[in-house]
């Protein structure tokens, strides 16, 4: 059985083109998620494939290939930009004897990373949980947090039967206080409806520039960054829009193409704001070569929330790196 390496950040990344098109921008954005997460991509491996292979996802050649681009550069992580089975996983671990983390896992370390307020928390540490039940088998690390790199902050597994008893028991714990969370927000919503505020809700995928849009719109100095998943947490602010008076704005947290179904679950009550708007305010990266499939996927997580029939302003962003000139249309 692998022991899986309490520590090491030297990653192979692995794109496989299953004919969708755009492999260089989803090379480009995973890279800047491996980044975000604290690691650093030493090696990449493309390649074309008709379907993924039902054991080890990338076929026995591919897979191959791997293991001896993982001696040759001293990797000690290979990262899919994939979903993968609990099944694969654990036959690439095997085959690779190297720690083996994909998209989701990759997506939820970030979001542990990135967030800051108790609720925040509390839904990165639900969705982790989901994702983590259906991947408790022997031989891997341990239940307490660790800080090790990534596919280890948060959660991990140790003593199988004890763990899912204790999991189970903590996820009932953790809905519990978010379902207190919910309760608050709907209190507030409720007495900005009384008040007949209306709400503005700043969408986009991430990175686009939402929170340095909301921040010169309400002068809030929200935390933003050039980075991926920089927001996490919902912040809101009453602006006063001359005659036509006030709404209250919110910043919230960026999409991504193939969201982990966990966390949408999780974020369900800050969605909740977002699906809830009068209006809301899409942000786009106009300077991505990949902004038309960015903005499918927002209005694919929109649809998710029930936030898809809600009246969209398109904002382009970033118009500066582009040669086209700003204006209204």
């Amino acid at each position: 059985m692998f022991e899986r390496p309490a520590s090491g950040n030297r990653a192979v990344l692995v794109q496989l083109d299953f004919g969708e098109g755009a492999t260089a921008e989803r090379v480009s954005e995973a890279a800047l998620l491996v980044g975000s997460a604290g690691a650093e991509v030493v090696a990449t491996v493309v390649a074309r494939r008709r379907a993924p292979d039902p054991a080890l996802f990338a076929g026995r050649g591919k897979v191959a290939e791997i293991a001896s681009l993982i001696r040759s550069v001293d990797a000690d992580i290979v990262i899919f930009n994939h979903e993968l089975a609990p099944g694969q996983q654990r036959n690439l671990e095997r085959e690779l004897q190297c720690r083996v983390v994909d998209r989701n896992t990759l997506i939820l370390d970030i979001f542990a990373l990135r967030a800051k307020s108790h609720e925040g928390k509390l839904q990165v540490e639900l969705a982790q949980l989901e994702h983590l039940s259906t991947r408790l088998v022997r031989g891997w690390t341990h239940l307490e947090r660790q800080k090790g790199g990534i596919g280890l902050r948060g959660p991990g597994e140790k003593q199988l039967e004890t763990d899912r008893r204790l999991l189970g028991q903590r996820v009932k714990q953790l809905r519990s206080r978010l379902k207190t969370h919910e309760k608050q927000r709907k209190v507030r919503r409720r007495a900005r409806e009384r008040r007949e505020v209306a709400s503005v809700s700043l969408v986009g995928y991430t990175n686009a520039g939402k929170s340095t849009l909301f921040n010169a719109i309400t002068k809030a100095g929200s935390y933003a960054a050039d980075q991926l998943f920089a927001t996490l947490d919902t912040t809101s602010r009453r602006v006063y829009l001359g005659e036509a008076g006030h709404v209250v704005m919110s910043d919230t947290v960026g999409f991504i193409r193939d969201l982990p179904h966990q966390l949408v679950a999780a974020f369900h009550a800050t969605l909740e704001e977002t699906a809830s708007a009068d209006l809301l305010i899409h942000v786009v990266d106009s300077a991505s070569e990949d902004r038309d499939a960015q903005i499918a996927a927002v209005n694919g997580v929109l649809e998710e929330i029930g936030a898809g029939e809600i009246p969209q302003l398109l904002v382009w962003n970033k118009i500066d790196l582009t040669h086209a000139e700003p204006g209204v249309e």
